[in-house]
C-alpha cells in the first residue's frame, strides 16, 4: 500500500474504533496472503481479533469497576486447607446465577479461613461474566450503612 491509502484506513479505524484491527491488520494480511487465505476469511480473522481484545478489555475495565482490594482466583485456592469448605458449591457459584436471582452470599467464619480469597474470585468471575459491578465488603457496608453511597 502506498502512504494515502494507510493514512485513511488509520484515520477510518481509529474514527471507527477498532483499535485491533488498525494493529494488526497489515500483520494478518500477510499472513493470510502467505496462507493463501481468501478475502472473507481474512475479515473473520480481523474481526475475531478485535471482538478478543475488546472483550478482554471489558473484563479488565470491570475489574478496575469493582475495586477488588486484590485479584484472586480459585485455581489459587486451597481448599484442602479447610475440609468443611464445599468446594462443589463455591465453583457452583462461579456461575453467577445467584446474581441473576438477586441472592447475596454470606460468608462467615474464622480469621484466615480464606472468605475474602473466595468472595474476590467469585468477584473475578462475576466480572469475566459481565455481571459484577461492585464487590462489597463488611468493612465497607458498616461505613455506609447510614445511607451513604461510597
Amino acid at each position: 500500500m502506498s502512504g494515502t491509502p494507510q493514512v485513511l484506513l488509520s484515520h477510518h479505524l481509529k474514527q471507527l474504533k477498532l483499535p485491533t484491527v488498525l494493529q494488526e491488520y497489515d500483520k494478518v494480511a500477510r499472513d493470510c496472503a502467505r496462507d493463501g487465505v481468501d478475502h472473507p476469511r481474512y475479515l473473520l480473522r480481523l474481526v475475531e481479533l478485535e471482538l478478543i481484545d475488546r472483550e478482554r478489555r471489558m473484563v479488565e475495565r470491570r475489574i478496575r469497576q469493582a475495586r477488588f482490594p486484590a485479584v484472586k482466583s480459585l485455581d489459587t485456592f486451597d481448599f484442602t486447607i479447610i475440609p468443611g469448605l464445599n468446594k462443589m458449591l463455591v465453583l457452583e457459584l462461579t456461575r453467577g446465577e445467584f446474581i441473576l436471582r438477586r441472592e447475596n452470599i454470606i460468608a462467615l467464619g474464622n480469621s484466615g479461613t480464606g472468605k475474602t480469597h473466595v468472595a474476590l474470585a467469585l468477584g473475578l468471575a462475576a466480572c469475566q461474566k459481565g455481571a459484577l459491578r461492585r464487590l462489597h465488603h463488611r468493612g465497607r457496608l458498616g461505613a455506609s450503612a447510614d445511607g451513604g453511597t461510597r
